[in-house]
């Protein structure tokens, strides 16, 4: 159960901004150009930041005032989200040889 829990934590973001690029790809095309790369990247890399600042980013004016607040807060566990990876992979390797370092 546990796993299915992180399993869903992991793929919602992603899932949910790839839901918002099929059905509304106006919105993505508003807020990131034409480009391509950087929405991919972005649902590799940064999804709730960038599900985020899709949702929030209004064509013509961009995210101003307290949406960028949203944005910080949605990159910030982004960010925690690599470094807990990071720290509990750092433990784990630490005492898989049975002997603490």
């Amino acid at each position: 159960m546990a796993c299915l829990v992180a399993l869903l934590a992991v793929f919602f973001p992603r899932l949910a901004f790839l839901t918002v690029w099929l059905a509304r790809p106006g919105l993505v095309t508003a807020a990131f150009g034409q480009a391509i790369l950087w929405p991919i990247l972005g649902v590799i890399f940064i999804p709730f930041t960038s599900l985020v600042y899709v949702v929030l980013y209004h064509p013509g004016v961009g995210i101003v005032g307290w949406e960028w607040l949203w944005v910080g807060l949605a990159f910030l566990l982004d960010i925690s989200h690599w470094v807990g990876g990071y720290s509990q992979r750092r433990y784990a390797t630490r005492y898989s040889t049975g002997m603490p370092s």
